[in-house]
């Protein structure tokens, strides 16, 4: 008897995750195919009102926001600390003196604007494309 209560109740636990799987929008995922066709190892993910892919293009890591409409929003790079410009690092050094920094991202606008990202302490550092510091926020 045990056992068929366990697997009644594992059945309808799977139901309910299945059902609360996210759906991306085709819109979204056109958009996508469109913008990076030879993407290998695509995950889409909801991430707030947004939609979000991570990727690999040409052996580095990528992601790609897009709205529910196809919009792209935001493409990042995955960098390394030498391909940052070069006011980043003494910025980090002097304010998250001895912190590790969890990841570095190149992030590209739909009109071209650059700014970087490093992920430090639980938060996303931001810097623009001269390496001039622009804000902190929750990650």
């Amino acid at each position: 008897m045990k056992k068929i209560i366990f697997i009644v109740a594992l059945c309808i636990g799977l139901s309910v995750s299945a059902q609360k799987k996210t759906t991306i929008p085709d819109a979204a995922k056109a958009s996508f195919t469109k913008s990076f066709p030879a993407a290998m190892e695509v995950k889409w993910a909801k991430e707030d009102a947004n939609y979000e892919v991570d990727f690999l293009l040409n052996g580095k890591k990528m992601s790609a926001e897009y709205d529910a409409k196809g919009m792209l929003i935001e493409t990042e790079l995955s960098v390394t600390a030498s391909e940052l410009p070069a006011a980043v690092m003494p910025y980090v050094n002097q304010h998250y003196k001895g912190a590790a920094i969890k990841g570095m991202a190149k992030v590209t606008k739909p009109n071209g604007e650059i700014n970087y990202e490093l992920g430090i302490k639980g938060k996303d550092v931001m810097f623009d494309a001269k390496g001039k510091f622009l804000k902190e926020e929750k990650d």
